[in-house]
Protein backbone atom coordinates (compact mmCIF):
# COMPACT_ATOMS: atom_id res chain seq x y z
CA UNK A 1 0.00 0.00 0.00
CA UNK A 2 1.24 3.53 -0.70
CA UNK A 3 0.35 7.05 -1.64
CA UNK A 4 1.20 6.15 -5.25
CA UNK A 5 3.75 8.94 -5.02
CA UNK A 6 5.74 7.42 -2.12
CA UNK A 7 5.84 3.61 -2.08
CA UNK A 8 5.60 1.94 1.32
CA UNK A 9 6.73 -1.29 -0.21
CA UNK A 10 7.43 -2.29 -3.78
CA UNK A 11 10.37 -4.04 -2.15
CA UNK A 12 12.77 -2.71 -4.78
CA UNK A 13 10.99 0.58 -5.48
CA UNK A 14 13.90 2.92 -4.90
CA UNK A 15 16.05 1.19 -7.49
CA UNK A 16 13.39 0.27 -10.01
CA UNK A 17 14.12 0.82 -13.66
CA UNK A 18 10.64 2.31 -13.96
CA UNK A 19 10.06 4.72 -11.13
CA UNK A 20 7.22 3.61 -8.90
CA UNK A 21 7.12 7.17 -7.64
CA UNK A 22 4.58 8.48 -10.12
CA UNK A 23 1.09 9.31 -8.95
CA UNK A 24 -1.52 8.11 -11.45
CA UNK A 25 -5.15 8.78 -10.73
CA UNK A 26 -7.88 6.30 -11.46
CA UNK A 27 -7.40 4.54 -14.78
CA UNK A 28 -9.62 5.78 -17.61
CA UNK A 29 -12.72 3.64 -17.93
CA UNK A 30 -12.50 0.38 -19.83
CA UNK A 31 -9.62 -0.64 -18.57
CA UNK A 32 -3.51 -23.82 1.20
CA UNK A 33 -1.47 -25.17 -1.64
CA UNK A 34 -3.50 -27.72 -3.50
CA UNK A 35 -3.26 -29.93 -6.54
CA UNK A 36 -4.79 -27.05 -8.49
CA UNK A 37 -1.38 -25.33 -8.48
CA UNK A 38 -0.43 -27.23 -11.61
CA UNK A 39 3.12 -27.07 -12.83
CA UNK A 40 4.06 -25.10 -15.89
CA UNK A 41 3.43 -27.09 -19.03
CA UNK A 42 6.15 -27.87 -21.50
CA UNK A 43 7.07 -24.83 -23.53
CA UNK A 44 5.13 -24.54 -26.76
CA UNK A 45 6.16 -22.43 -29.73
CA UNK A 46 4.86 -18.87 -29.80
CA UNK A 47 2.52 -18.05 -32.66
CA UNK A 48 4.00 -16.45 -35.74
CA UNK A 49 3.17 -12.70 -35.84
CA UNK A 50 2.58 -12.71 -39.59
CA UNK A 51 2.16 -15.15 -42.42
CA UNK A 52 3.37 -12.81 -45.16
CA UNK A 53 6.81 -11.53 -46.17
CA UNK A 54 9.11 -9.90 -43.58
CA UNK A 55 8.25 -6.34 -42.56
CA UNK A 56 10.70 -3.74 -41.20
CA UNK A 57 9.62 -2.61 -37.71
CA UNK A 58 10.96 0.66 -36.26
CA UNK A 59 9.90 -0.53 -32.80
CA UNK A 60 11.02 -3.98 -31.66
CA UNK A 61 9.10 -5.73 -28.91
CA UNK A 62 8.91 -8.63 -26.52
CA UNK A 63 7.15 -9.48 -23.27
CA UNK A 64 8.84 -9.60 -19.88
CA UNK A 65 7.09 -12.90 -19.05
CA UNK A 66 4.24 -14.92 -20.53
CA UNK A 67 0.96 -14.29 -18.68
CA UNK A 68 -0.77 -16.69 -16.29
CA UNK A 69 -4.58 -16.25 -16.00
CA UNK A 70 -5.92 -15.46 -12.51
CA UNK A 71 -9.52 -14.81 -11.36
CA UNK A 72 -10.16 -11.73 -9.20
CA UNK A 73 -12.78 -10.36 -6.84
CA UNK A 74 -14.07 -8.17 -9.68
CA UNK A 75 -15.51 -11.25 -11.44
CA UNK A 76 -12.90 -11.04 -14.19
CA UNK A 77 -10.01 -13.30 -15.17
CA UNK A 78 -6.85 -11.24 -15.53
CA UNK A 79 -3.85 -11.64 -17.80
CA UNK A 80 -1.41 -9.16 -16.24
CA UNK A 81 1.97 -8.79 -17.95
CA UNK A 82 4.32 -6.26 -19.54
CA UNK A 83 5.21 -5.40 -23.16
CA UNK A 84 8.69 -3.97 -23.75
CA UNK A 85 9.08 -1.64 -26.78
CA UNK A 86 12.40 -0.27 -28.10
CA UNK A 87 12.83 2.41 -30.78
CA UNK A 88 15.67 1.33 -33.11
CA UNK A 89 15.61 4.49 -35.27
CA UNK A 90 17.69 7.67 -35.01
CA UNK A 91 14.50 9.74 -34.76
CA UNK A 92 11.59 9.97 -32.36
CA UNK A 93 8.75 7.48 -32.65
CA UNK A 94 5.26 8.21 -31.34
CA UNK A 95 3.11 5.37 -30.07
CA UNK A 96 -0.50 5.86 -31.13
CA UNK A 97 -2.06 2.58 -30.00
CA UNK A 98 -1.31 -0.80 -28.47
CA UNK A 99 -3.71 -3.72 -28.75
CA UNK A 100 -3.72 -7.32 -27.56
CA UNK A 101 -5.28 -9.83 -29.95
CA UNK A 102 -6.07 -13.48 -30.22
CA UNK A 103 -6.35 -14.08 -33.94
CA UNK A 104 -8.95 -11.61 -35.20
CA UNK A 105 -10.37 -11.00 -31.70
CA UNK A 106 -9.18 -7.81 -29.93
CA UNK A 107 -8.98 -8.41 -26.18
CA UNK A 108 -7.58 -5.05 -25.12
CA UNK A 109 -6.96 -1.76 -26.90
CA UNK A 110 -5.06 1.21 -25.49
CA UNK A 111 -5.26 4.52 -27.32
CA UNK A 112 -5.96 8.17 -26.54
CA UNK A 113 -5.53 8.98 -22.84
CA UNK A 114 -5.45 5.32 -21.89
CA UNK A 115 -2.15 4.63 -23.66
CA UNK A 116 0.09 7.03 -21.71
CA UNK A 117 -1.57 5.98 -18.46
CA UNK A 118 -0.18 2.47 -18.92
CA UNK A 119 3.16 3.44 -20.55
CA UNK A 120 6.50 4.65 -19.14
CA UNK A 121 9.93 5.21 -20.68
CA UNK A 122 12.52 3.21 -18.77
CA UNK A 123 14.07 5.43 -16.12
CA UNK A 124 11.31 8.06 -16.08
CA UNK A 125 8.21 8.28 -13.89
CA UNK A 126 5.90 10.21 -16.20
CA UNK A 127 3.30 8.82 -18.62
CA UNK A 128 4.73 8.83 -22.15
CA UNK A 129 4.00 7.86 -25.73
CA UNK A 130 7.08 9.33 -27.47
CA UNK A 131 10.22 7.20 -27.67
CA UNK A 132 13.46 8.98 -28.51
CA UNK A 133 16.23 7.22 -30.46
CA UNK A 134 17.23 3.98 -28.70
CA UNK A 135 14.71 4.53 -25.89
CA UNK A 136 12.73 1.66 -24.40
CA UNK A 137 9.25 1.85 -22.94
CA UNK A 138 7.19 -0.59 -20.94
CA UNK A 139 3.46 -0.92 -21.51
CA UNK A 140 1.70 -2.61 -18.60
CA UNK A 141 -1.14 -4.78 -19.84
CA UNK A 142 -4.17 -6.04 -17.95
CA UNK A 143 -6.39 -8.13 -20.18
CA UNK A 144 -9.54 -8.57 -18.08
CA UNK A 145 -11.94 -11.19 -19.43
CA UNK A 146 -15.35 -12.33 -18.23
CA UNK A 147 -14.90 -15.41 -16.08
CA UNK A 148 -17.01 -17.48 -18.48
CA UNK A 149 -15.20 -16.26 -21.60
CA UNK A 150 -13.00 -18.57 -23.64
CA UNK A 151 -9.43 -18.24 -22.41
CA UNK A 152 -6.93 -17.36 -25.17
CA UNK A 153 -4.01 -19.69 -25.74
CA UNK A 154 -1.81 -17.36 -27.79
CA UNK A 155 -1.59 -13.59 -28.04
CA UNK A 156 -0.29 -11.05 -30.56
CA UNK A 157 0.29 -7.33 -30.11
CA UNK A 158 -0.43 -4.62 -32.64
CA UNK A 159 1.44 -1.36 -32.10
CA UNK A 160 0.45 1.80 -33.99
CA UNK A 161 3.30 4.26 -34.53
CA UNK A 162 4.15 7.44 -36.41
CA UNK A 163 7.51 8.97 -37.36
CA UNK A 164 8.29 12.60 -38.28
CA UNK A 165 10.75 11.61 -41.02
CA UNK A 166 9.33 8.72 -43.06
CA UNK A 167 11.74 6.47 -44.93
CA UNK A 168 9.59 4.97 -47.69
CA UNK A 169 9.10 2.27 -48.59
CA UNK A 170 10.56 0.84 -45.37
CA UNK A 171 8.95 3.17 -42.83
CA UNK A 172 5.88 5.19 -43.88
CA UNK A 173 4.73 8.13 -41.77
CA UNK A 174 2.26 5.90 -39.93
CA UNK A 175 2.16 2.15 -39.67
CA UNK A 176 0.90 -0.70 -37.52
CA UNK A 177 3.33 -3.36 -36.41
CA UNK A 178 2.34 -6.90 -35.42
CA UNK A 179 4.85 -7.97 -32.79
CA UNK A 180 5.73 -10.01 -29.70
CA UNK A 181 3.72 -13.22 -30.07
CA UNK A 182 3.37 -15.03 -26.75
CA UNK A 183 1.76 -18.25 -25.59
CA UNK A 184 -0.47 -17.95 -22.51
CA UNK A 185 0.82 -20.20 -19.76
CA UNK A 186 -1.32 -23.19 -18.85
CA UNK A 187 -0.20 -23.34 -15.24
CA UNK A 188 -2.79 -22.52 -12.57
CA UNK A 189 -2.37 -20.00 -9.73
CA UNK A 190 -1.30 -21.67 -6.50
CA UNK A 191 -4.19 -22.07 -4.02
CA UNK A 192 -3.20 -20.87 -0.54
CA UNK A 193 -4.73 -19.58 2.68
CA UNK A 194 -4.37 -15.89 3.68
CA UNK A 195 -1.23 -14.90 5.62
CA UNK A 196 -3.18 -12.88 8.22
CA UNK A 197 -6.36 -13.24 10.27
CA UNK A 198 -9.13 -10.94 11.44
CA UNK A 199 -11.03 -7.98 9.92
CA UNK A 200 -10.03 -4.81 8.11
CA UNK A 201 -7.06 -5.97 6.03
CA UNK A 202 -6.56 -3.57 3.12
CA UNK A 203 -4.88 -4.71 -0.09
CA UNK A 204 -2.62 -1.85 -1.12
CA UNK A 205 -0.71 -1.96 -4.42
CA UNK A 206 -2.47 -5.14 -5.50
CA UNK A 207 -3.44 -6.56 -8.87
CA UNK A 208 -3.67 -5.12 -11.47
CA UNK A 209 -3.48 -1.33 -11.74
CA UNK A 210 -0.46 0.99 -12.11
CA UNK A 211 0.69 0.88 -8.50
CA UNK A 212 4.21 0.71 -7.11
CA UNK A 213 4.31 -3.09 -7.23
CA UNK A 214 3.36 -3.47 -10.87
CA UNK A 215 5.83 -0.81 -11.95
CA UNK A 216 8.70 -2.22 -9.89
CA UNK A 217 10.81 -3.90 -12.56
CA UNK A 218 14.07 -4.94 -10.96
CA UNK A 219 17.29 -4.60 -13.06
CA UNK A 220 19.36 -7.47 -11.68
CA UNK A 221 22.16 -9.48 -13.28
CA UNK A 222 21.46 -8.00 -16.68
CA UNK A 223 17.73 -8.77 -16.79
CA UNK A 224 14.40 -7.23 -15.84
CA UNK A 225 12.42 -9.06 -13.16
CA UNK A 226 8.79 -8.31 -12.27
CA UNK A 227 8.83 -10.13 -8.92
CA UNK A 228 6.10 -7.90 -7.45
CA UNK A 229 3.58 -8.18 -10.29
CA UNK A 230 0.90 -9.63 -7.98
CA UNK A 231 2.25 -8.44 -4.62
CA UNK A 232 0.07 -7.10 -1.81
CA UNK A 233 0.92 -4.58 0.92
CA UNK A 234 -1.32 -5.33 3.89
CA UNK A 235 -2.33 -2.70 6.42
CA UNK A 236 -5.26 -3.03 8.81
CA UNK A 237 -8.08 -0.52 9.18
CA UNK A 238 -9.49 -0.14 12.67
CA UNK A 239 -13.20 -0.05 13.39
CA UNK A 240 -12.89 3.73 13.14
CA UNK A 241 -11.40 3.48 9.64
CA UNK A 242 -7.97 4.67 10.80
CA UNK A 243 -4.53 3.11 10.42
CA UNK A 244 -3.05 4.69 13.51
CA UNK A 245 -3.79 6.95 16.46
CA UNK A 246 -1.27 9.21 18.16
CA UNK A 247 2.24 9.85 16.91
CA UNK A 248 2.56 8.82 13.25
CA UNK A 249 6.31 8.22 13.66
CA UNK A 250 5.92 5.56 16.37
CA UNK A 251 5.33 1.96 15.29
CA UNK A 252 3.24 1.34 18.42
CA UNK A 253 0.70 3.89 17.13
CA UNK A 254 -0.38 1.29 14.57
CA UNK A 255 -2.61 -1.27 16.36
CA UNK A 256 -1.77 -4.04 13.88
CA UNK A 257 2.01 -3.67 14.41
CA UNK A 258 3.03 -7.07 15.77
CA UNK A 259 0.01 -8.95 14.37
CA UNK A 260 0.65 -12.63 13.70
CA UNK A 261 1.76 -13.71 10.24
CA UNK A 262 0.67 -17.21 9.23
CA UNK A 263 2.15 -19.69 6.78
CA UNK A 264 -0.10 -19.79 3.72
CA UNK A 265 0.51 -23.50 3.00
CA UNK A 266 2.54 -26.52 3.99
CA UNK A 267 6.13 -26.41 2.83
CA UNK A 268 9.73 -25.81 3.88
CA UNK A 269 11.45 -22.54 4.70
CA UNK A 270 14.21 -21.84 2.17
CA UNK A 271 15.24 -18.39 3.37
CA UNK A 272 14.95 -16.28 6.52
CA UNK A 273 16.44 -12.97 7.67
CA UNK A 274 16.07 -11.29 11.07
CA UNK A 275 17.89 -8.56 12.98
CA UNK A 276 17.28 -5.58 10.70
CA UNK A 277 15.94 -2.53 12.58
CA UNK A 278 12.47 -1.03 12.49
CA UNK A 279 12.19 2.03 10.24
CA UNK A 280 10.58 5.30 11.34
CA UNK A 281 7.00 5.43 9.99
CA UNK A 282 6.02 8.41 7.89
CA UNK A 283 9.13 8.60 5.75
CA UNK A 284 10.94 6.37 3.28
CA UNK A 285 14.35 5.00 4.28
CA UNK A 286 17.53 5.67 2.30
CA UNK A 287 20.88 3.95 1.94
CA UNK A 288 19.59 0.38 1.97
CA UNK A 289 21.73 -2.39 0.53
CA UNK A 290 20.13 -4.63 -2.09
CA UNK A 291 19.61 -7.45 0.42
CA UNK A 292 17.89 -5.12 2.90
CA UNK A 293 14.92 -4.03 0.80
CA UNK A 294 12.65 -6.85 1.97
CA UNK A 295 13.66 -6.17 5.57
CA UNK A 296 13.36 -9.12 7.90
CA UNK A 297 11.65 -11.77 5.81
CA UNK A 298 10.84 -15.40 5.18
CA UNK A 299 10.81 -17.32 1.90
CA UNK A 300 8.79 -20.55 1.76
CA UNK A 301 8.72 -23.20 -0.95
CA UNK A 302 5.07 -23.84 -1.81
CA UNK A 303 5.83 -26.49 -4.41
CA UNK A 304 5.34 -26.63 -8.18
CA UNK A 305 7.73 -23.73 -8.74
CA UNK A 306 5.95 -21.30 -6.38
CA UNK A 307 7.76 -19.48 -3.56
CA UNK A 308 6.10 -17.20 -1.00
CA UNK A 309 7.74 -14.04 0.35
CA UNK A 310 6.67 -12.60 3.70
CA UNK A 311 8.51 -9.26 4.05
CA UNK A 312 9.11 -6.35 6.49
CA UNK A 313 8.71 -8.62 9.54
CA UNK A 314 9.14 -7.15 13.04
CA UNK A 315 12.67 -7.21 14.42
CA UNK A 316 13.27 -10.33 16.48
CA UNK A 317 9.94 -11.86 15.47
CA UNK A 318 11.04 -14.31 12.75
CA UNK A 319 10.12 -17.66 14.32
CA UNK A 320 11.50 -20.05 11.71
CA UNK A 321 14.75 -20.89 9.97
CA UNK A 322 15.76 -22.47 6.65
CA UNK A 323 14.93 -26.15 6.62
CA UNK A 324 11.93 -25.88 8.95
CA UNK A 325 8.82 -27.59 7.60
CA UNK A 326 5.82 -25.29 7.95
CA UNK A 327 2.15 -26.16 8.29
CA UNK A 328 -0.59 -23.95 6.83
CA UNK A 329 -1.78 -21.50 9.49
CA UNK A 330 1.37 -21.78 11.61
CA UNK A 331 2.52 -18.46 13.14
CA UNK A 332 5.87 -17.64 11.55
CA UNK A 333 6.41 -13.97 12.41
CA UNK A 334 4.83 -10.61 13.22
CA UNK A 335 3.91 -7.57 11.13
CA UNK A 336 6.75 -5.05 11.30
CA UNK A 337 8.32 -2.04 9.62
CA UNK A 338 11.76 -3.20 8.48
CA UNK A 339 13.45 -2.68 5.13
CA UNK A 340 12.02 -0.43 2.41
CA UNK A 341 8.87 0.73 4.16
CA UNK A 342 7.32 3.90 5.51
CA UNK A 343 4.47 2.37 7.54
CA UNK A 344 4.06 -0.98 9.31
CA UNK A 345 2.69 -3.60 6.93
CA UNK A 346 3.12 -7.09 5.55
CA UNK A 347 4.37 -7.33 1.99
CA UNK A 348 3.34 -10.69 0.50
CA UNK A 349 3.90 -12.14 -2.94
CA UNK A 350 4.44 -15.41 -4.78
CA UNK A 351 7.40 -15.75 -7.14
CA UNK A 352 9.16 -18.21 -9.42
CA UNK A 353 12.45 -18.56 -7.48
CA UNK A 354 13.57 -18.24 -3.83
CA UNK A 355 15.08 -14.81 -4.62
CA UNK A 356 12.72 -12.00 -3.50
CA UNK A 357 13.90 -9.67 -6.28
CA UNK A 358 15.34 -11.82 -9.09
CA UNK A 359 12.11 -13.67 -9.78
CA UNK A 360 9.03 -13.59 -11.95
CA UNK A 361 5.93 -12.66 -9.98
CA UNK A 362 3.28 -15.39 -10.09
CA UNK A 363 -0.45 -15.13 -9.35
CA UNK A 364 -2.11 -16.85 -6.41
CA UNK A 365 -5.65 -17.29 -5.09
CA UNK A 366 -6.90 -17.64 -1.53
CA UNK A 367 -9.02 -20.58 -0.43
CA UNK A 368 -11.66 -18.28 1.07
CA UNK A 369 -12.19 -14.87 2.66
CA UNK A 370 -14.87 -12.19 3.08
CA UNK A 371 -14.76 -9.08 0.92
CA UNK A 372 -16.06 -6.34 3.22
CA UNK A 373 -15.57 -3.15 1.23
CA UNK A 374 -13.16 -1.30 -1.04
CA UNK A 375 -11.29 2.01 -0.64
CA UNK A 376 -12.79 4.51 -3.06
CA UNK A 377 -9.66 5.10 -5.16
CA UNK A 378 -5.87 5.30 -5.03
CA UNK A 379 -5.97 9.01 -4.24
CA UNK A 380 -7.52 8.14 -0.86
CA UNK A 381 -4.40 6.28 0.27
CA UNK A 382 -2.35 9.41 0.95
CA UNK A 383 -4.83 10.88 3.44
CA UNK A 384 -5.21 7.43 5.02
CA UNK A 385 -1.45 7.24 5.62
CA UNK A 386 -1.57 10.75 7.08
CA UNK A 387 -4.08 9.70 9.71
CA UNK A 388 -7.43 10.41 8.09
CA UNK A 389 -10.33 7.96 7.87
CA UNK A 390 -10.51 5.67 4.87
CA UNK A 391 -13.01 6.73 2.21
CA UNK A 392 -14.94 3.72 0.99
CA UNK A 393 -16.39 2.98 -2.42
CA UNK A 394 -20.20 3.00 -2.31
CA UNK A 395 -22.20 0.01 -3.49
CA UNK A 396 -19.68 -2.73 -2.68
CA UNK A 397 -21.72 -5.64 -1.31
CA UNK A 398 -20.15 -7.67 1.47
CA UNK A 399 -19.69 -11.20 0.23
CA UNK A 400 -17.72 -14.41 0.64
CA UNK A 401 -15.06 -15.14 -1.97
CA UNK A 402 -13.46 -18.46 -2.92
CA UNK A 403 -10.30 -19.11 -4.93
CA UNK A 404 -9.77 -15.61 -6.27
CA UNK A 405 -6.99 -13.06 -5.85
CA UNK A 406 -7.88 -9.85 -3.99
CA UNK A 407 -7.89 -6.77 -6.17
CA UNK A 408 -6.21 -3.46 -5.44
CA UNK A 409 -7.94 -1.52 -2.61
CA UNK A 410 -10.08 -4.45 -1.39
CA UNK A 411 -10.75 -4.55 2.35
CA UNK A 412 -11.16 -8.07 3.71
CA UNK A 413 -11.81 -10.25 6.72
CA UNK A 414 -9.71 -13.38 6.99
CA UNK A 415 -10.77 -16.33 9.13
CA UNK A 416 -9.30 -16.19 12.63
CA UNK A 417 -6.79 -19.00 13.02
Amino acid sequence: MNRRSVPISAVFAVLTVLAAACSPSEAPSGSTASSESATTSAASPAPSPTTGPPVATPVVADVVAAPVPVPGTDGKVHLAYELKLTNVLDQEVTLTSVAVREGDRTLLELSGDRLPYWTRIIGTPSPATKLGPAQTAIVWLDVALDKDAAMPTALLHTVGISVPKPIPPLFPATMTEVVAPVTVQTRKPVVISPPLSGPGWLDGNGCCDMGAHRMALNPIDGGLWAAERFAIDYVQLGADGLLFTGDQTKVDSYPYFGADIHAVADGPVVGAVDGLPEQVPGKSPTGLALNEYAGNHIVQDLGDGNYALYAHIKTGAVKVKPGDQLTAGQVIGSVGNTGNTDAPHLHFHVMSTPDPLRSDGLPFVFTSFTLDSRVINADALGPLLDGEQASMQPGVAKRDETKVIPMDLDVMTYETK
